[in-house]
């Protein structure tokens, strides 16, 4: 018999983009996930960072997590949660005592022994052991010493996350070196494809470190923070990437959980897609095109779709700006929601200084005699002159203005 975990990471539970709450989301994956664990006969799941999506979670999200655990509570399969950048220590930490009762590990925080990171798990005549390394702080790696540089603290971090991993290394030797071993972690590792949504971490991931910063005694690394999955410089060390897409970056991603049954010292490793619940799409074009697209969506997904506008125009006008407001804030769609867009204008306008010639400047014209150069690079504009007497009307109203006054 064998001993089958699961890794996943950075669920972001409370996460919105823009107006969307993804709270469905979550119902949706968290389902598909109990059922897979079901179906896998998962023995460990391992959550690898960023449970939350803020410090200080929602009443709502924080009732997500628990009903999630009370699911989790009926099924044979220990919890292993590690706090992530995103996580609050104490917010994880407060029911830890309650939910190691019922099976479930929390390390909000690096503790002050090791030893406490450190889960032995015998399951179907096997044992292994796991150390639940959560996310890394400043003051968990390293002191603060008056006078350093930047560089000096990029430089402590660096030495004080391989000196904490090397830590957790020989600790593992000294106490479990025949035993399989798997490595929890939350941070930067150098090389790795990153998205918009994953907040900087360790001085604006400038810390980051390389993989053998974990050595060669874990059969398999649980990392979390960065939310595509990606092998990072062996198979045995990944990123399972976050279950739904954060941000439009993600658009494309193939999300996935990993599963890893360790076997009479045999360790296999299979990546599962997670099904997709919403898609994140762009749509460009001009206005007429992008119209046409949203009148035709048709979506195959269980959620509303979630779409990015990108206007391409041939030149500058105020009435595609327009249009693309009005499509964003009133505008509704079968099917897909709009939450952001943009517009590029092939042939932009020119602006006054542009106009001027090698030695000209602003100060060589009359205010008119600028409007008059601004109006000829318009041609939309039919009938300048009159807009040319408004302007006339408007400055002799300004300066009477200032003269009363």
């Amino acid at each position: 018999m064998s001993i089958k975990i699961l890794h996943t990471s950075d669920w972001h539970i409370g996460k919105l983009l823009s107006r969307i709450d993804f709270s469905e989301d979550m119902n949706l994956f968290f389902d598909w996930l109990i059922d897979l664990i079901e179906k896998q006969s998962i023995d460990v799941l391992l959550m690898s960072g960023d449970l939350f999506d803020q410090a200080n979670p929602s009443q709502q999200a924080m009732r997500q997590y628990y009903l999630f655990l009370k699911r989790m509570v009926k099924i044979d399969c220990k919890v292993v949660l590690t706090g992530g950048n995103h996580d609050s220590v104490q917010v994880l930490n407060a029911p830890k005592e309650l939910l190691e009762i019922l099976d479930v590990k929390i390390v909000g925080g690096a503790p002050t022994d090791i030893s406490e990171l450190f889960i032995e798990i015998e399951k179907n005549d096997e044992k292994l052991v796991i150390a639940a390394v959560p996310y890394l702080r400043d003051k968990d790696i390293r002191q603060s010493v008056a006078g350093e540089t930047y560089d000096d603290k990029i430089s402590q971090m660096r030495i004080g996350l391989r000196n904490y991993f090397e830590s957790i290394n020989s600790y593992y030797t000294a106490n479990f070196s025949n035993l399989p071993f798997v490595l929890m972690g939350h941070l930067f590792v150098q090389g790795v494809s990153i998205s918009e949504s994953e907040r900087e971490i360790q001085i604006g991931n400038q810390a980051s470190i390389e993989a053998n910063v974990f050595g060669d005694k874990a059969n398999y690394v649980a990392l979390g923070h960065i939310h595509r999955p990606q092998i990072v410089g062996s198979e045995h060390i990944r990123y399972c990437g976050s279950p739904i897409p954060m941000s439009f970056s993600e658009k494309s991603d193939k999300k996935q959980v990993v599963i890893v049954d360790f076997d009479n010292g045999k360790v296999k490793i299979e990546p599962i897609e997670i099904p997709i619940f919403r898609k994140l799409i762009t749509l460009k074009g001009s206005i007429l095109d992008i119209k046409a697209k949203l009148e035709n969506y048709q979506k195959v997904s269980v959620l509303s779709d979630l779409a990015e506008l990108i206007v391409v125009e041939e030149n500058e006008n105020i009435e595609s700006i327009q249009a693309l407001e009005q499509l964003l804030s009133e505008e509704k769609y079968e099917g897909i929601e709009l939450l952001k867009g943009k517009i590029e204008f092939k042939n932009k306008r020119k602006g006054i200084s542009d106009l001027l010639k090698n030695g000209e400047g602003i100060a060589d014209f009359t205010p008119v005699e600028l409007f008059q150069k601004r109006l000829a690079q318009d041609e939309s504009i039919e009938d300048q002159s009159e807009l040319l007497n408004a302007f006339r009307e408007l400055l002799e109203d300004l300066n009477q203005s200032n003269t009363s006054h």
